[in-house]
């Protein structure tokens, strides 16, 4: 996904002390990362930025790999070492996206209820307008190739299905409960919050291909984001 003239991508592979991923970049300060996973941050970097530019100027399902990768000036095996399936180079903050919402409930403030730390960590991304906010400069061209691509939509409500399913082990664990058998309160609270989040974002993604301007969305998305929560913590008192 290209973010106002950024190629964003981080790595995958490799791991530092306190769980941060080196080769994805997440968090971690070019400055701390050895030259190894400098290089393999800016590889990866570099195939996802060529392959969203491809995607977004010819759509994503008339591109292929091997094109990225002479783009990108790599093998065709090292863009799948990178990016196990050809959607995550177009999706390729998936990981990041998860990574967010596993630290804010982790790391979140003793006293902290984990919805107040998801609402915490939403509208944050939305002020700082990063990528995972959906509001942005350029963002209706990601949208717009994400829904004229099949196959875009269903690794989407495949992400969308794997972060429900990373937020009810989550919330499991937050009660005091098995994070990998969580119960029917977690499920049913990781579905709502979930769903809740993704109609906020569906509604802003329409303005923006609708072209209503980028700062009066983002203003406006906030207000949704935060009647969402509010309505989320009434139905949701245990995590609240």
């Amino acid at each position: 996904m290209v973010d106002e003239g950024r190629r964003s991508g981080e790595a995958a592979d490799g791991e530092r002390p306190g769980g941060r991923q080196p080769e994805t970049g997440f968090g971690v300060e070019e400055g701390q990362l050895t030259l190894r996973e400098r290089k393999k941050l800016r590889t990866r970097q570099r195939i996802s930025g060529e392959a969203t530019l491809l995607f977004i100027r010819r759509g994503f399902d008339h591109v292929t790999v091997a094109e990225v990768a002479r783009a990108a000036e790599v093998s065709t095996m090292t863009v799948f070492n990178y990016f196990p399936r050809k959607e995550d180079l177009f999706l390729d903050r998936i990981p990041e996206a998860r990574e967010l919402i596993v630290r804010a409930v982790r790391e979140r403030g003793a006293d902290e209820p984990p919805l107040a730390a998801l609402r915490r960590l939403v509208l944050g991304l939305l002020a700082e307008r990063h990528p995972l906010a959906g509001v942005g400069e350029g963002f209706e061209h990601f949208w717009r190739t994400v829904l004229d691509s099949p196959a875009l939509r269903a690794r989407g409500r495949e992400a969308v299905e794997e972060m429900e399913g990373t937020l009810a082990a989550l919330l499991a664990e937050a009660a005091g409960g098995d994070m990998d058998r969580p119960g029917h309160d977690a499920r049913l609270g990781a579905a709502l919050i979930v769903a809740a989040i993704r109609v906020a974002y569906v509604e802003a993604a329409a303005r923006q291909l609708g072209g209503d301007p980028v700062d009066e969305v983002a203003v406006e998305q906030a207000e949704v984001l935060r009647r969402t929560f509010e309505a989320l913590e009434r139905a949701l008192p245990g995590f609240a």
